[in-house]
């Protein structure tokens, strides 16, 4: 048997920590961007659908995923081609990589240890069907991030891996039922465009109350005949009708536990088992180019992000380092006091992710576009969970042209400081 190797787009030593109660630092797998994480209160705001959910006969913690939670899980099937030819390619013996991309739940955050995150059940599935053929497997998973974020980071921390097949997972940390959907879309096309024709799969998880932008996100798996697989539809009824307790799921308000994420497996391994058992020669035959006209206007295409190691810049008061919180996002801009950055880039939009920290010695910087103030970046949450990537939106035009950009403090922040991870660009 050949040896599996494993890739990583996130930092390996904080993959499925633990996490009982709050949010700590992000470095941790928290999701910052979705309501505040808060110990369960049964915030339960579905009516119970009797047609669905039998009040009266509890889930079997033990038993495992039911017919009624997979048959309401499973929306959609989709074109299944892309991944019937990832699944030929590993009966050849040919390498190949799963990946999965994602926010803290997607990291694997509240699980108890890295075998028990639902990304890792979902890369044993392939390992165990397939154990003559090296399966690569990669992570993308960083807490507190959206698909805004996503679409930017793809690129390098998902697709330079040329990945087989793809879970995306933002239903929870997207929140902005505009915004999301145009990022979603592109996240989406972005994939499915991809040299190598991977296949997509769309994991929609839930919040505690239900919160959830799946209905926003099935539109886009929808136009483009995606399989969709919805964590919520498979255990909110059941919390609402009283026969399944949030916190044997969970134990917090948003991330699954041991428990949660073995559903998240158990729900994916049935999928992809239903397609292993069909005639996956035939089906890959049917793999196509992606061509499908944009569900939206696709805003975010080309999207990427930008460094202090890849950009001219002028810094007066900032320097090129570290960040001391991501080791997805190096080459930063850091001051401790003050200080203007100024750099030139072509762009139809512009976003900057920075750093918000708790220790009371980040500031508020003004972001100028051409002269004209375009929007603020505020460095300080003391008395937050901890601190985390935030991406500010700046500019969003109809055309792509070049731009000067200026970044300083604003009234008051002229001794504060200030971490630029990445400049944004689509």
């Amino acid at each position: 048997m050949k040896n599996r190797k494993k890739l990583s787009a996130v930092l390996t030593a904080v993959i499925c920590l633990a996490m009982l109660g709050g949010c700590g630092n992000v470095g941790a797998g928290s999701d910052p961007g979705t309501a505040a994480v808060t110990e369960s209160t049964a915030q339960v705001t579905e009516a119970v659908d009797e047609n669905a959910v039998d009040p009266s006969v509890p889930f079997d913690l033990s038993g495992g995923v039911t017919d009624k939670m997979y048959n309401r899980a499973f929306l959609n099937e989709g074109n299944t081609s892309r991944l019937a030819a990832a699944m030929e390619k590993a009966k050849k013996g040919e390498s190949i990589t799963v990946a999965v991309i994602g926010g803290s739940i997607t990291q694997g955050t509240a699980a108890s240890n890295t075998n028990n995150c639902y990304a890792s059940k979902f890369f044993a599935w392939w390992q165990e069907k397939f154990p003559e053929c090296e399966v690569n497997t990669v992570n993308a998973g960083i807490g507190g991030t959206d698909s805004y974020l996503g679409v930017h980071r793809a690129d390098e921390q998902l697709l330079s891996y040329s990945p087989d097949v793809v879970v995306i997972e933002f239903s929870v940390n997207d929140t902005d039922k505009t915004m999301n959907k145009y990022s979603y879309d592109s996240l989406v096309r972005k994939v499915l465009s991809a040299e190598n024709d991977p296949a997509v799969i769309l994991l929609f998880t839930t919040q505690e109350n239900g919160t959830s932008l799946q209905d926003v996100h099935k539109e886009i798996g929808a136009a483009y005949d995606l399989p969709m697989i919805s964590y919520r539809e498979a255990v909110y009824p059941e919390v609402a009708a009283g026969t399944l307790a949030w916190k044997d799921i969970s134990p917090d308000n948003i991330h699954p536990n041991d428990i949660g994420h073995d559903i998240i497996g158990q729900l994916l391994s049935r999928y992809l088992d239903g397609v292993y058992s069909s005639d996956t020669a035939a089906l890959a035959a049917e793999v196509a180019k992606f061509d499908t006209e944009g569900f939206t206007n696709d805003y975010y295409k080309n999207a990427k992000l930008l460094n202090a190691s890849q950009m001219e810049y002028t810094a007066d008061g900032f320097e090129a380092g570290q960040n001391s919180v991501y080791t997805q996002f190096p080459d930063n801009w850091i001051t401790s006091g003050g200080g203007t950055l100024t750099f030139e880039t072509e762009c139809q939009n512009l976003g900057i992710l920075y750093l918000k920290t708790v220790d009371g010695k980040s500031g508020t910087y003004e972001v100028y576009v051409d002269g004209e103030r375009k929007g603020k970046l505020e460095g300080d949450f003391s008395g937050g969970w901890g601190n985390y990537a935030f991406p500010k939106q700046v500019l969003l035009a109809k055309d792509t042209a070049k731009h000067t950009i200026e970044i300083k403090p604003a009234e008051g922040s002229e001794d504060k400081g200030l971490t630029i991870l990445a400049v944004m660009v689509s």
